[in-house]
């Protein structure tokens, strides 16, 4: 393998602009989540997430992730396939 010299970066206003924009919008979003978190916590969500029923919680968590698990069928034929016995 070839050594070679590190390349020099050069750090240029526009380069910094962009990062201050980047960083202001994902510090007004973060404000705006958190607002959002404290009015759900106000309207009793948060009383949800404490409750001791493991449905609901995995339900909830569930919902947060995205995740829709489909039923799972109990007859024989869908676990196998069409197979003759």
């Amino acid at each position: 393998m070839l050594r070679r010299k590190p390349t020099r970066l050069e750090l240029k206003l526009d380069d910094i602009e962009e990062f201050e924009s980047i960083r202001k919008d994902l510090e007004t979003r973060k404000k705006q989540k958190e607002d959002v978190e404290v009015v759900g916590s106000s309207d009793g969500e948060g009383a949800i997430g404490l409750s001791s029923d493991p449905k609901s919680r995995e339900q909830m968590i569930n919902d947060r992730i995205g995740y829709k698990p489909q039923p799972k069928p109990n007859n024989r034929s869908s676990q196998f396939g069409s197979f003759e016995f």
